[in-house]
Formats: structure tokens, C-alpha cells, sequence
């Protein structure tokens, strides 16, 4: 199988990487880059495990090429936080113990965090739609939601 150089920057670290033709971003990321904290859930683009942000937006990592992603931006749930700190839905998540087996949860903040920076003062049904592409098989969706929404809140309060 033949390969392409392929430079983006990932998580704000310019990277060149040589990946076969056919290698998703997932791959790329989890076994490359051992950036691990997208998860291989359905790998059919359902679950929304994998997504990951290239260039601002929520993408499914299972489904992106490499190749594609060349010169792109790519953020993961370990480029979330602010250095040490964590990014306020990380914080408000752990705030509202909406992590539970965790699987999920790099899907889903990547998600609200992109979400988030565009929606300030986010209704119940933004949310549940902004995160309709997220499954969560442990939880009935509340204390997620409820993170979303103190983030939001945090946010506001903030910039006021």
C-alpha cells in the first residue's frame, strides 16, 4: 500500500506523518500519534466516539481520512484543556458527575466543546441536538446535558 506525507497540526504541535492512502484520522491519531483518547466505538461513524475537531468542527474520526486532514488543524479531547487547566466542559462535567464509564466522554466533549463556542446561552433542545450524534449507553443523557448547561452558564458569567 503506498503512503503520503501528510503535515497538519495536532492539538497546536505542527506533525509530518507518512500514512497509507487509506488510513483514517483515527487510526492515525490512536496509533501514530498515541493520542488514544478517541475512541474505536462502531468505526461506522454512528457512535461518535472518535469525533475529534479538524479545523473548528466536529468530525468523526472513523470516517476521515488522513490524506484529507493535509494542512488541517486537528484538536482531540487532549487538546481541550488550557495547559494545565481543564477546558470549562471538562471541569463542568467532572462538576455534575456526568462521566460514568467513560467511553463516551471524549465524543461527547468534543461535541459540547465545539457546540459551546458558538452557542452562548444554549436551550435543552440545542444541546440534546448539538449532541444527537454522541450515544452514551450508560446514562440517560441528564447529567450531560446538565454539563453543557453549567459550562454555558460559567461562560456567561465570565464574559459579563
Amino acid at each position: 500500500m503506498s503512503g503520503l506525507s501528510v503535515a497538519m497540526t495536532v492539538n497546536g504541535q505542527d506533525r509530518s506523518l507518512d500514512v497509507p492512502v487509506t488510513q483514517t484520522l483515527l487510526e492515525t491519531l490512536r496509533d501514530q500519534l498515541a493520542l488514544t483518547g478517541a475512541k474505536r466505538g462502531c468505526n461506522q461513524g454512528v457512535c461518535g466516539a472518535c469525533t475529534v475537531m479538524v479545523d473548528g468542527k466536529p468530525v468523526r474520526g472513523c470516517l476521515s481520512l488522513t490524506v484529507n486532514c493535509d494542512g488541517a488543524e486537528v484538536t482531540t479531547v487532549e487538546g481541550l484543556a488550557d495547559g494545565g487547566a481543564l477546558s470549562g466542559i471538562q471541569q463542568a462535567m467532572a462538576d455534575t458527575n456526568a462521566v460514568q464509564c467513560g467511553f463516551c466522554t471524549p465524543g461527547m466533549l468534543v461535541s459540547a466543546f465545539a457546540f459551546l463556542r458558538e452557542a452562548k446561552t444554549p436551550s435543552v433542545e440545542e444541546i440534546q441536538y448539538a449532541l444527537s450524534g454522541n450515544l452514551c449507553r450508560c446514562s440517560g443523557y441528564r447529567k450531560i446535558i446538565d454539563a453543557v448547561q453549567l459550562a454555558a452558564d460559567r461562560s456567561a458569567e465570565v464574559s459579563s
